[in-house]
């Protein structure tokens, strides 16, 4: 499916969709639990393959309406995964494949995990590895430490050591699964830990759900023997801030001057991407956040290129290369190279379609700089490299381009953000699909 976006202006009060991170989390935490129900989690590809996960290692997801929204009940397995009866198909979803393969070692027997050829080309080698030191067996078939797995055990817990640079997710996949082994789970991490708030976000859902786990000096850890269990057996999902920079970049960039953009369902969290907010506030966006309201309002603004690490954010970077293209002087994007280990090689993805659209764009192997100095945008017909993400960012650059934007791909909103092209029409951008 292609989107078809020109310029135009943007303003209304639209909600940021519920956290995909949170989301993912707080649906395995049920499993892990005798039961829990979800309240306003996000329904989408990814998160539905967290479901299927859950139903698959002997839970059940049922979806119900609860004060007028979506709710999840959601009936455990109660810390004893069951083996599959099929090969778990994860689909899209990295997050998925890494926090279920640690489910898959308590279970006993062997769980075969697979997923499309994007997620097969995934590095999942370091969380294989801590498997095995555990005492479980974890191989890639194709014996690259990618995709499909075979994972067994019962593990009893123990000390493990990974490197933090490849992906948060190890960490969090072993925190919640230690939670529930005989001896808890100690982790060392090997290097400097990069996207430290999503296990942040980690830390905070098990908490709601009744599990202690704490960081130390070289690490973090969790004690066995936990149960799993929110206070008042529910438990709600939080705004998305990773899809919420799409539209406060939107705002920034193409806001009616007579009516800003403002975002409902912001409120504060673990969420690392909620740095988007810094970032546009130190381009010189006109940006206004009420915490205690979870509103945020932006206004256009004349914005101006900044530095700009990603090591704890990587979700960001296409919002910020896309917000950089359409800045004065030079947004230099750095700490990114685990960025290039996504849905696609973003940083690559987004130097090349941006260039595409006339962006004077520099890439290095952990640095993108995007010289909006130099560039005017224009419409072109860009590839949206089967990533949410990409096509998202795209499209926000796509309102303040000359002429007509293609965006190939469009349908891949649906791993985070379903509505995306709906949420943008309706705040008055002129996008449609086909």
């Amino acid at each position: 499916m292609d989107a078809h976006v020109t310029r135009s202006r943007v303003g209304g009060t639209t909600r940021a969709p519920p956290s995909k991170s949170y989301t993912h989390r707080a649906i395995l935490a049920a499993g892990y639990a005798d039961g829990a129900l979800v309240r306003s989690p996000l329904d989408s590809a990814d998160t539905r393959a967290t479901m299927r996960a859950v139903e698959a290692y002997g839970g059940s997801v049922e979806r119900r309406e609860a004060d007028g929204s979506l709710a999840l009940d959601v009936d455990g397995f109660d810390g004893l995964p069951e083996v599959p009866d099929d090969v778990l198909d994860c689909a899209n979803s990295g997050t998925t494949m890494r926090l279920t393969t640690a489910t898959a070692a308590l279970a006993d027997g062997l769980t075969v995990l697979t997923g499309d050829a994007s997620l097969r080309s995934r590095p999942q080698g370091p969380l294989l590895d801590a498997v095995e030191s555990l005492g479980g067996r974890a191989e890639s078939t194709r014996g690259n430490g990618q995709a499909p797995l075979v994972v067994g055990g019962p593990v009893v817990g123990g000390h493990v050591e990974i490197p933090g640079d490849v992906s948060s997710q190890f960490v969090t996949a072993l925190l919640m699964a230690g939670a529930v082994t005989e001896a808890g789970i100690e982790i060392r991490l090997e290097t400097e830990l990069k996207s430290a708030p999503y296990v942040d976000i980690t830390v905070e859902v098990l908490d709601a759900f009744g599990v202690e786990a704490t960081g130390t000096d070289a690490g973090f850890e969790v004690a066995g023997g936990q149960s799993y269990g929110p206070a008042g057996g529910e438990y709600a999902v939080p705004g998305d801030f990773s899809s919420m920079s799409y539209l406060l970049a939107a705002g920034a960039l193409a806001a009616d001057d007579d009516a800003p953009v403002v975002v409902e369902g912001a409120h504060p969290s673990a969420q690392g991407d909620s740095a988007i907010v810094d970032v546009l506030e130190r381009m010189g966006g006109a940006i206004d956040w009420d915490r205690d309201a979870g509103e945020i309002t932006v206004e256009r603004s004349s914005l101006s290129g900044v530095e700009v690490g990603v090591a704890d954010t990587p979700d960001l970077l296409p919002t910020i290369a896309g917000l950089g293209a359409a800045a004065d002087g030079t947004t230099r994007i750095t700490d990114c190279e685990h960025v290039r280990y996504k849905e696609t090689d973003r940083v690559s993805a987004m130097a090349e379609e941006l260039t595409k659209m006339g962006a004077s764009v520099e890439e290095e192997r952990d640095e993108l700089l995007v010289h909006g100095g130099e560039t005017d945008l224009v419409g072109a017909r860009v590839d949206g490299r089967a990533d949410h993400r990409i096509v998202m960012a795209l499209t926000v650059a796509g309102l303040v381009a000359e002429g007509e934007t293609v965006v190939e791909g469009a349908e891949h909103v649906d791993v985070s953000f379903p509505d995306f092209f709906q949420t943008m029409a309706s705040l008055g951008a002129s996008v449609t699909t086909e």
